[in-house]
């Protein structure tokens, strides 16, 4: 998936995870001047102007050659107040102070205040965090001691595109679920190894299918065997990728005897974003229609390959397409949602919209939005659909907060916790309580947006954001083709002999210490009360 440069943070969210290790001892002195730096250029602030900007959005008259710096954007990154569940924060800092994070932060931080001592940001950070009414930037400026402090302010601006506040409290809710979802025999040793290639030799194929009533192109490519067994497969890739970016998977799957087909969307795939325009709307990159389209396109696929099953050759008797598992990654996670009968829900979406701001939102967030064109919400779902993987979808607010109770069908959804792209808490974990059906959860602790995909694949996109695809992430990808298919086998007469795979203990038995893997039916009540109140302090 290729990656937006639309991702930020309230930069108030980034100092919370510093807050509760260092005393408080009060500062003799307040700073009251900053001097912003951006290259050779200088400029000396009033901390009260700033404060007064942050709350009215209008720029002292001395500060109108700032105006270019001092946007919108930045006026509603300075008023924002982080308020998070007093009852949870000790718990989860404990384990998050001690992550790669934490120390990454302070580094970043050394160089966004280059003439300040980390420790005076630490002492500053702790007494701003206290303040009743939330820690904001403005506070923590405030609370540094002396007389002026220099902001470089590149480094800053990196702060704020690096993180977003869904990212950032998935990420801080990482340790907690390493944790909370632990299970107490974590070694597993089966005598059947299903992340392992099947017997079957894998044939490949490409078609170029036409839907002449929508004028759309879709290539597919097809993996098979000569004898096929379960339900058809048909893969749905992100934004900005193509149908190669489970391939590792599809040959795995269909080394077992699955027939798998990968599509590839024309109205989002790499080739169309990267000659899109860039602007601060959505639909310039892609259009409203595409949350229309996608599925569409699946649907359309199943129909041709219905046919083809019948017609004789080599494909004949290779699709079955009354029995089909749906395994989509970002966007195409939410294609199989559609697919499944989640129900879009056009009012909730359009008034989280109104307030969505680029540099405040994860770029789903953001990219979600331009649904919000669509003058109904159609009816997409597609009765033929037994099941459905999703791997960090894309949902957000794209539903509401019913429309995913309409699925009736398994699903097994992957939350990754450094995922900036469609943050865990947002896009996986609240919409997995939402769902209906028999469903699983696989937790990624450590793992981003992209670690689920092909590397080769992966080595020829473009990222802005921190990913973790090579090596160091194989595990995730063998617990993906493992557990995929331990889920398409409940719909053969061999579920009884796949079901153990479909467990906690297989999945930590594949666990790293820089990678913590977990499966999971349900969230305790400990991850509940964390969203519940991480939902509360996003709507304040």
């Amino acid at each position: 998936m290729k990656k937006l440069p639309w991702l930020g943070l309230r930069l108030s969210q980034l100092f919370f995870g510093l807050m509760l290790s260092w005393g408080v001892v009060a500062p003799a002195t307040a700073v009251e001047r900053l001097t912003l730096q951006l290259g050779p250029f200088q400029q000396s602030i009033s901390v009260s102007d700033l404060e007064s900007f942050a709350k009215t959005g209008e720029l002292p008259k001395n500060l109108k050659a700032l105006s270019v710096i001092f946007t919108p954007r930045v006026q509603e990154l300075l008023s924002q107040r982080l308020q998070l569940d007093p009852q949870m924060t000790d718990k989860v800092l404990q384990e998050w102070l001690r992550s790669p994070m934490s120390a990454q932060l302070l580094k970043t931080l050394e160089r966004a205040f280059p003439d300040t001592k980390i420790e005076s940001l630490q002492l500053a950070i702790s007494l701003a965090a206290r303040q009743a009414n939330g820690l904001s930037l403005i506070g923590v400026l405030r609370a540094i001691p002396g007389e002026n402090v220099t902001i470089e302010a590149t480094s800053l601006l990196g702060l704020a595109l690096q993180f977003n506040p869904s990212y950032w409290q998935s990420e801080a809710l990482g340790p907690l679920l390493k944790t909370e979802l632990n299970v107490s025999t974590p070694r597993y040793n089966p005598n059947l190894n299903p992340a392992e290639l099947g017997r079957e030799r894998v044939e490949e194929q490409t078609l170029y299918l036409k839907d002449s009533q929508r004028n759309r192109f879709i290539p597919v490519d097809l993996y098979y065997a000569r004898n096929t067994q379960g339900p058809l497969v048909v893969m749905s890739h992100g934004f900005g990728a193509d149908r190669r970016f489970l391939n590792y998977l599809a040959r795995h799957l269909a080394s077992q005897g699955i027939t798998v087909a990968a599509l590839e969307h024309t109205g989002s795939n790499a080739t169309r974003v990267s000659q899109a325009s860039i602007s601060d709307k959505p639909q310039d990159l892609m259009p409203g229609s595409e949350f229309v389209d996608r599925p569409k396109d699946v649907s359309f696929l199943l129909d041709e390959l219905a046919q083809r099953n019948q017609k004789f050759g080599e494909l004949q008797g290779k699709f079955n397409t009354q029995k089909v598992v749906v395994i989509g990654h970002s966007l195409g996670g939410y294609t199989a949602l559609a697919l499944a009968g989640a129900e879009l829900n056009l009012p909730a979406l359009r008034q989280t919209c109104k307030s969505v701001v680029p540099l405040l939102h994860s770029p789903a967030e953001w990219l979600q939005c331009a649904a919000t064109d669509l003058s109904k919400a159609p009816k997409l779902g597609d009765s033929r659909l037994v099941g459905a993987i999703i791997l960090n979808p894309v949902v957000g607010q794209l539903f509401g907060e019913t429309g995913l109770r309409k699925i009736k069908i398994p699903t097994l959804t992957l939350a990754s916790t450094e995922d900036a792209f469609t943050p865990a808490i947002t896009h996986q974990l609240e919409p997995f309580k939402q769902l209906g059906g028999n469903k699983y959860l696989i937790t990624a602790v450590g793992a981003t947006h992209l670690s689920v995909g092909n590397p080769e694949n992966l080595a020829q996109q473009i990222t802005l954001l921190k990913e973790r695809t090579g090596e160091e992430v194989e595990p995730l990808r063998q617990l993906v083709r493992g557990v995929s298919l331990a889920f398409i086998k409940q719909f053969t007469p061999e579920a009884a002999t796949y079901q153990p795979f479909l467990s906690s203990v297989y999945a930590q038995s594949l666990s790293t210490p820089k990678l913590a893997l977990r499966l999971n039916r349900e969230l305790p009540s400990s991850i509940s009360q964390w969203l519940k109140f991480a939902a509360k302090s996003r709507k304040n």
